[in-house]
């Protein structure tokens, strides 16, 4: 079943946009929000849940702490764009369609690629089988329910990145009765200044979280982890925090990618094989002066709204503008009354400069605030954000 439609004579140019993720939404207000007044334009926004899911909250939920629940459907009301849920299952690139799960085919004429990264469950030997992950607000809630029945023992967190620390800082601090071990190859903020790694590290041992660095899960087991040179862990619940993977659908469509799955893009975010195509977040592999950049809602949110506005330029006859993104900060929670920002330069080496305690808290708090009102306002963004 298609769903091309006609507008009065004419057909309507068919803008979907793939994912609801924070890059999905900022792309689909924007888009919408120019398009709105103009006649023979549809804009869709395709996600498998209504719910929007903050995945920069997601180890708070994990925890049992409630979030506001954000309905798709009810965030775009009013913008012109119409939502359809449902898993995309494949995408024909050179056809232009999409199709989702109970078979019905989207056909577009711009398509906006915005299926990002989940947790790379597949990577490690019985992570998909014993352990617990943080792709969604159900995956969140799925630990929550086991935290909250555990009454005590060990919950291992595997992965010491920044979501690794967030976790096992909030699960220390809301469950002191378990015992949080938190390992990975290298020590948690590794990548900050001197003194915001420190203030880290002293948060984690303030709530008693036990660090272990230089260490590798080679396996998870049921009741433990197995690491590399042969020593078992026990554990009562394991959290994989440790890397992502992105979905093979744009491979499968004839997309170019990188060697992680990522579309290649020119320089306004464009598909470098399949040019109607604009991917945007962690589904991209957007290239700055610096280099690649990597995943975050600090760079997916900006790449959304730099797409919409090169749609726009291009329906209007216009060339799109390049994309230029410049890292600002990495705000990191150590529970709910702690936190380091750690300042950094456009291509997200450390600064000198941080925050810590209530001012970090403040500050972020404020960054990561619901992102509604920030779609909101992305029509204020320059067209070379700053981060």
């Amino acid at each position: 079943m298609s769903t091309r439609q006609e507008t009065g004579t004419a057909t309507a140019h068919r803008v979907v946009i793939l994912g609801a993720g924070y890059a999905g939404m900022a792309a689909a207000v924007q888009i919408a929000a120019r398009v709105k007044q103009r006649e023979g334009v549809e804009v869709t926004v395709v996600n498998a849940q209504e719910r929007f899911a903050e995945r920069m909250r997601l180890h708070m939920t994990a925890t049992g702490q409630r979030l506001a629940e954000l309905s798709i459907p009810e965030l775009l009301e009013g913008t012109g764009a119409r939502f359809v849920r449902g898993w995309v299952t494949t995408v024909d690139a050179d056809a232009r369609t999409a199709r989702i799960d109970d078979e019905r085919v989207l056909d577009y004429d711009t398509l906006v690629y915005g299926l990002g990264s989940v947790a790379d469950t597949a990577a490690v030997p019985g992570v998909e089988d014993h352990a617990y992950a943080l792709s969604s607000a159900q995956d969140a809630e799925l630990l929550a329910d086991r935290l909250a029945r555990l009454g005590g023992g060990t919950v291992l967190v595997a992965g010491n990145g920044l979501t690794g620390i967030e976790s096992a800082a909030e699960i220390a601090e809301r469950h002191p009765e378990l015992n949080v071990v938190l390992l990975g190859r290298t020590e948690p903020g590794a990548a900050m200044n001197p003194k915001a790694k420190a203030y880290v590290r002293a948060a984690l041992d303030r709530l008693g979280v036990q660090v272990r660095a230089g260490v590798e899960v080679v396996k998870v087991l049921p009741g433990a982890v197995e690491l590399a040179g042969g020593e078992s862990v026990t554990a009562d619940a394991v959290l994989w925090t440790s890397g992502t993977r992105i979905s093979p659908l744009a491979a499968a469509a004839g997309l170019a990618v990188d060697a992680h799955g990522r579309i290649l893009t020119d320089a306004a975010l464009r598909s470098v094989s399949h040019p109607e195509v604009y991917a945007i977040g962690d589904a991209a592999a957007i290239r700055q002066g610096y280099g690649v950049m990597h995943g975050t809602c600090q760079g997916g949110m900006p790449s959304g709204v730099h797409a919409a506005l090169s749609i726009d330029r291009v329906l209007k006859g216009k060339q799109p503008k390049p994309f230029r993104f410049g890292y600002y900060h990495t705000p990191v929670s150590l529970g709910r009354g702690d936190a380091v920002v750690q300042f950094t330069r456009p291509d997200d080496s450390p600064r000198r400069i941080c925050l810590t305690g209530r001012m970090a808290v403040r500050y972020k708090e404020t960054v990561t605030a619901s992102p509604w009102p920030t779609y909101g306002r992305t029509s204020t963004l320059p067209a070379v954000p700053g981060g």
